[in-house]
C-alpha cells in the first residue's frame, strides 16, 4: 500500500512551483549578491524583490526582513540578539515553547510563564511577572505540538500597558515582544501590526519551501546584536553569503501558502474534526485529543492513547506505512516526556502514551480511515 505522511509540522514538501523559481539560481544565476559586477547586481536585485514579497505579507518594510537558515536560527537571533544587548535584564517565555527559544533562553536571565490545560497562555501570569528589568517576552504564535493557538493580541495590550506604565515611571529599558510563528504560515494572519509583535521567526520548511529557509521579522528601531559576524550582510546581523535559492523559494512559498491560507484553512479543518470524531467513536474512553478545541491549528490532531506507549504504536504505525510523530522533530531523538505536555497538566505516563497527527495539503478522507483501522489494531 501507499504510504501515509501525517507529520506536517515536522516538514513540508517543496511545492513544484517553488522549486522551478528556485532552480536557476543554483545553476546559470549562482553570483554572489555582494559582488559589484552587473549579473551579481542583478541577483541582488532579484533577493531585495524576495525580500519586499515577505514584507507584503507581514505588512512590513522590506528592511525589517531578515533571511536566515530557518526558524531556528530565527529564534536564536531573536533571543540572543536581544539578551547579549541588554545583558542585564530578563526574559519572559511560555513554558511550551521549541527547544529552539528555550535553549537560548537558558543562556540568560528569564521565567517561564504558565499555560492552561490547553496550552493557551496564562495572561495573569504574564501581568505578574512582567517587572522593570524585563527586556523580552517570547511567546509562539502556534504550538508545534499540540497545535494551541496563543492570544498574540491580548498579549501584545500587555506589554504595551507595561510600556506606557514604563514611560511614566522614566524607565528607558524597551520590552520587546517576539513570537515564534513557524508554525503559523500555512493558515494564520501574520500580519505583524494587527498582531502587536516586534520580532517574529518564521519558516520556510513548513510552508512548502526549502528547508534551512526563514527569516526574522525585526521591527525598525529595534536593536539586535549580530550572532554571526563576517560581511555584514542582512543589515549586519547575520553575516554571510546569501543562500538565494533558498530566500526566494522561501518567499515564494510563504506568499503561496498565505493565498491559500483561508481554502486550506477550511479544507484541513473539515478533515481535523473528522480525524477526531472518529477517534472518539472508536476508541472512547481509551483516547483523549490534547490542546484548545476551538483555538487550534486546522491541521493538528495530538491524541493520548491510554495505558499505551508511543515509541511502539510509532514503530508499528510506520511498519504499516504511516508517519506521525510523538512530539518535536528536533526532539525525537530523546527519551524524556514532552515538556509541552508536562506544562499543560499531564502525567508523564500520559505524555508518554500521546501521538501527533498533522494534515496537509495532500491528505485525504481515505487515508484518514486507513488511520483509523490500522490504530484499531494496535491499541488494545
Amino acid at each position: 500500500m501507499k504510504s501515509i505522511y501525517l507529520d506536517y509540522a515536522a516538514a513540508t514538501p517543496l511545492d513544484k512551483r517553488v522549486a522551478d523559481l528556485m532552480q536557476p539560481f543554483a545553476s546559470d544565476k549562482f553570483f554572489n549578491p555582494s559582488s559589484d559586477y552587473q549579473a551579481a547586481r542583478e541577483v541582488k536585485a532579484i533577493l531585495n524583490l524576495a525580500r519586499s514579497q515577505v514584507a507584503t505579507v507581514l505588512g512590513s518594510k522590506p528592511g525589517e526582513i531578515i533571511f536566515c537558515a530557518g526558524g531556528t536560527e530565527a529564534n536564536n537571533l531573536a533571543i540572543k540578539g536581544v539578551m547579549q544587548r541588554y545583558p542585564e535584564a530578563r526574559m519572559l517565555v511560555s513554558a511550551v515553547e521549541h527547544e529552539s527559544v528555550l535553549a537560548p533562553a537558558a543562556l540568560f536571565d528569564h521565567a517561564k510563564l504558565k499555560v492552561d490545560p490547553d496550552g493557551r497562555l496564562d495572561l495573569e501570569d504574564l501581568i505578574n511577572q512582567l517587572d522593570g528589568r524585563t527586556v523580552l517576552v517570547s511567546v509562539m504564535y502556534a504550538n508545534n505540538e499540540v497545535g494551541t493557538i496563543q492570544p498574540l493580541k491580548p498579549i501584545a495590550a500587555i506589554i504595551n500597558a507595561e510600556r506606557a506604565k514604563r514611560r511614566a515611571e522614566g524607565n528607558r529599558l524597551p520590552l520587546l515582544f517576539h513570537t515564534d510563528a513557524c508554525q503559523a504560515g500555512n493558515f494564520l494572519d501574520l500580519h505583524v501590526s494587527r498582531l502587536g509583535v516586534d520580532l517574529m521567526s518564521l519558516n520556510g520548511g513548513k510552508v512548502y519551501g526549502p528547508k534551512q529557509s526563514g527569516a526574522l521579522y525585526v521591527r525598525a528601531g529595534a536593536t539586535l546584536s549580530p550572532v554571526i559576524d563576517g560581511g555584514r550582510q542582512e543589515s549586519g546581523l547575520r553575516s554571510g553569503t546569501e543562500n538565494v535559492s533558498a530566500d526566494i523559494g522561501f518567499a515564494a512559498a510563504l506568499s503561496l501558502a498565505q493565498k491559500r491560507r483561508a481554502k486550506q484553512s477550511d479544507l484541513q479543518t473539515k478533515l481535523r474534526d473528522y480525524f477526531i470524531k472518529e477517534l472518539y467513536a472508536n476508541f472512547k474512553s481509551l483516547v483523549t485529543i490534547n490542546g484548545s478545541r476551538k483555538q487550534r491549528l486546522p491541521n493538528n490532531v495530538h491524541a493520548t492513547f491510554k495505558n499505551q506507549d508511543n515509541e511502539a504504536l510509532l514503530i508499528k504505525l510506520d511498519q504499516a506505512g504511516i508517519m506521525a510523530a510523538a512530539g518535536s522533530a528536533c526532539s525525537a531523538a530523546r527519551s524524556e516526556s514532552s515538556h509541552v505536555l508536562l506544562a499543560m497538566g499531564l502525567a508523564d505516563s500520559d505524555a508518554r502514551a500521546s501521538l501527533r497527527f498533522t494534515l496537509g495539503r495532500n491528505t485525504t478522507k481515505a487515508e484518514i480511515d486507513r488511520v483509523i483501522a490500522v490504530l484499531h489494531t494496535l491499541v488494545d
